[in-house]
């Protein structure tokens, strides 16, 4: 079984910072690609920004230049360093992981519990 467990999230200042973590655990043989997705409330869930096993990046015009997203596959690891923070950056946080299982050897899509981050003065 396979979780993913976010981290990181909480209430900052408009211009602020914050740093999400994404660990994931359980019979792993890799990670493929992994996301970062937010909701806000009454919103549809929307894409933020993805990074591949290789480590291609890709994000939303929404936050291209202020939102990083990175990996440490050693650590089986994701994160999204969020700079410049927007009211409208307000969301739940969720990862998203295409996790290749080390005991099926199928690939599968998993989500974390998502982090609240709330950007407000």
């Amino acid at each position: 079984q396979v979780q993913l467990v976010e981290s990181g999230g909480g209430l900052v200042q408009p211009g602020g910072s914050l740093r999400l973590s994404c660990e994931a655990s359980g019979s792993i043989l890799s990670i493929n690609r992994v996301a970062w997705y937010r909701q806000a409330p009454d919103k549809e869930r929307e894409l933020v920004a993805q990074i591949t096993s290789i480590g291609t990046t890709n994000y939303s015009d929404s936050v291209k230049g202020r939102f990083t997203i990175s990996r440490d596959n050693a650590k089986k690891s994701a994160y999204l360093q969020m700079n410049s923070l927007k009211p409208e950056d307000t969301a739940v946080y969720y990862c998203n992981a295409f996790v290749v299982s080390a005991v099926t050897r199928l690939i599968n899509s998993h989500w974390g519990q998502g982090t609240q981050v709330t950007v407000s003065s």
